[in-house]
């Protein structure tokens, strides 16, 4: 379900990841190790964009061939599964904000990829 296939590009400078669903998302290094290190800040950042545009955010697909497989951590699926939940419902984050009795600055953290969020408070 969250579990994103990536495609390797092979270039003469390095290699490249790309992710089919989440097409914003890119990755590089000098070797397929070094871009697979990037992938997560990569796809994190990517996220960040659909929230900033207020978009769903797409689930994976099957990978195809020799295409790799991208495990996301627990947080940053939780924080995915929350913002879907809120477009979904037509919450907006100071709603959220309101039904948690908390500020919307909590809320913003809460599906802000880019902030390291506590598990238990997704």
């Amino acid at each position: 379900m969250y579990q994103y296939p990536l495609t390797q590009h092979q270039e003469q400078t390095g290699v490249w990841l790309s992710c089919p669903n989440i097409p914003e998302m890119n990755a590089s290094g000098d070797t397929l190790t070094e871009a697979l290190d990037e992938a997560l800040n990569g796809m994190e950042s990517a996220l960040s964009l659909y929230v900033d545009q207020r978009r769903k955010i797409p689930q994976a697909s099957l990978p195809v061939g020799d295409e790799l497989v991208m495990h996301l951590p627990a947080l940053t699926v939780a924080k995915i599964m929350l913002w879907n939940s809120m477009l979904d419902n037509g919450v907006s984050r100071a709603e959220l904000a309101r039904r948690l009795g908390c500020t919307r600055q909590v809320v913003d953290r809460l599906v802000d990829f880019l902030h390291t969020s506590k598990i238990e408070q997704v």
